[in-house]
């Protein structure tokens, strides 16, 4: 390769480990093991080690989950078609489908979520080879996604979410490309259900949906597939698939809404104000989610552009596809925040718009020649070299848990439920947010609640308890739900301290008994 110069012949046995990363790298943009590509295999192999990895640690260390997998964990004891925290109910669907295989457990989490990000990375693949693009530039797009830090480290050891919606944004390209490559009704069900699939896994999709719809509309071989009338059945599919949580939502807009001040919709006081806050906080927030990947790509891209020898290729309509996907989606989030007066981003809200990124590049790269392929290989390499160097890292963090409420982590649940269940067998536990969801790793049939759990008062089950722990949290808002399901808190309370993993000091928790108030 290119980026690995030859050496004067005295420095030649430098070159030997330099010259078997340049062959490691080639294998993994060419090759094959057995029915798959090596980068799939790679990424398949990679996903499965942190599920036993991860799985095993926590069983042998004794702690708990994060803050995202401890809500799933509270949730995932019934099927519903909603469960607040303004999310969709999908991701809590497949932890339901996992613990019935393997039982409420760190294990069914994490085959979740790996499972979510082994799919979403195979489909982006096979989405750009089915487009009719090398097996290298597909590698190059697929370990592209890795340059992005909410891929290759925030969803490791945090998010649930957020990694639904990149499965199926990536699954919902590659219906996209079988409409257009097959036209037939299987394929239109396919894309249909790959909507769906993405409404029910985040809400912001809607602004992937809009602008992958408006730039199809733009190409015409994806525009012919879009007014064939089996587009009907997408649309039809889709929407059935949808109906459910659509009327829940309707029937539990408080539910729906509960999170809608962390928009920060008109903060700057008047309309000018508003929307130039909203747009630097925009940009800001694109600068942190896709700074580093375009970062890497724009070098890359500079050093294949300056020692190009042959002229590009002139663009497909694919390439055209996904970078007018992306221009229509910075409009339609400018557009949104401007009518709206959003003022607040998290950066992974960015997924969305920037999930077609690495596809896009890696196809102006095929369009260069030989360069490019070098410039592709510098990509895999690089996004290969992420994903492994994080490998550790995303073990001490899933052990150790970070500061403030990802300390929860560390807890020894087990103690803290026998001493719960000291005075006799408790059947809900409720708190002021959903670090109790942890309980349930010890005892799935637990019941456990916080503030913002619908139908709170048909959802608790005597004896009922009070946990409270000595974060910084409020517990305001869960001392008004209680009072409105009509519990009141026993006068005596009981001050335990919990062990935690790794050496850390016990905690402070506060235990309550709770009862029903009495009618006069």
């Amino acid at each position: 390769m290119a980026w690995l110069s030859p050496l004067p012949a005295h420095q030649h046995e430098k070159t030997i480990p330099l010259r078997q990363l340049e062959k490691w790298t080639d294998w993994l943009c060419d090759e094959r093991v057995g029915p798959f590509s090596a980068a799939v295999a790679l990424a398949l192999l990679y996903c499965l080690t942190q599920i036993a990895v991860m799985a095993l640690l926590s069983h042998v260390a004794g702690t708990g989950v994060g803050v995202d997998d401890s809500e799933q964990l509270m949730e995932m004891r019934f099927l519903a078609a909603g469960y607040g925290s303004s999310q969709p109910p999908l991701y809590t669907w497949l932890a339901m489908l996992a613990a019935s295989l393997v039982g409420t457990s760190v294990l069914a989490l994490k085959i979740v979520k790996y499972g979510l990000l082994a799919a979403g990375l195979a489909a982006y693949f096979t989405a750009i080879r089915r487009l009719g693009y090398s097996n290298r530039t597909a590698a190059a797009g697929m370990f592209g996604l890795l340059l992005f830090p909410q891929i290759f480290w925030e969803m490791q050891h945090a998010l649930t979410h957020s990694v639904a919606i990149f499965c199926f944004t990536s699954v919902l390209l590659l219906a996209l490309v079988e409409v257009e490559k097959r036209r037939s009704t299987i394929a239109y069900a396919f894309f249909g259900l790959a909507t769906a699939a993405a409404m029910l896994s985040k809400y912001n999709i809607v602004i992937f949906l809009a602008a992958l719809f408006l730039a199809s509309l733009s190409v015409r071989e994806t525009r012919e597939a879009i007014f064939d009338r089996r587009f009907l059945i997408s649309l039809a599919v889709a929407i059935l698939a949808c109906l459910p949580t659509l009327y829940w939502s309707l029937t539990h807009l408080e539910d729906l809404l509960a999170h809608q001040g962390g928009l920060g919709v008109a903060e700057g006081g008047s309309v000018a104000k508003t929307a130039l806050l909203g747009i630097r906080r925009l940009a800001n927030a694109i600068v942190n989610f896709a700074g580093l990947p375009v970062a890497i790509f724009a070098v890359a891209y500079g050093l294949a552009i300056r020692k190009r020898t042959e002229p590009p290729q002139p663009v497909r309509w694919p390439e055209k596809l996904l970078w007018r996907a992306i221009v229509l989606g910075l409009v339609v989030m400018v557009t949104v925040v401007l009518a709206a007066g959003i003022t607040q981003f998290r950066d992974r809200w960015m997924l969305p718009i920037f999930i077609l990124l690495p596809a896009a590049l890696a196809m102006r790269f095929e369009a260069m020649g030989q360069r490019g392929r070098t410039t592709q290989a510098t990509i895999v390499f690089v996004g290969a070299l992420l994903a492994v160097f994080v490998l550790p890292l995303s073990w001490y963090m899933h052990l150790e848990g970070g500061d403030n409420r990802g300390s929860i982590v560390r807890l020894d649940y087990r103690s803290l439920y026998d001493q719960i269940n000291a005075d006799g067998p408790v059947k809900t536990v409720v708190s002021s947010w959903f670090w109790v969801g942890n309980l349930r790793l010890v005892d799935a049939d637990l019941i456990a609640l916080d503030d913002e759990t619908p139908d709170f008062a048909r959802s608790i089950r005597e004896p009922a308890v009070l946990v409270l722990t000595d974060d910084r949290e409020s517990s305001s808002d869960v001392f008004e739900e209680l009072a409105r399901a009509g519990y009141a808190m026993d006068t005596v309370h009981r001050t335990i301290e919990v062990p935690q993993a790794l050496g850390f000091p016990p905690r402070k928790v506060t235990i309550t008994k709770l009862h029903k108030k009495t009618t006069q």
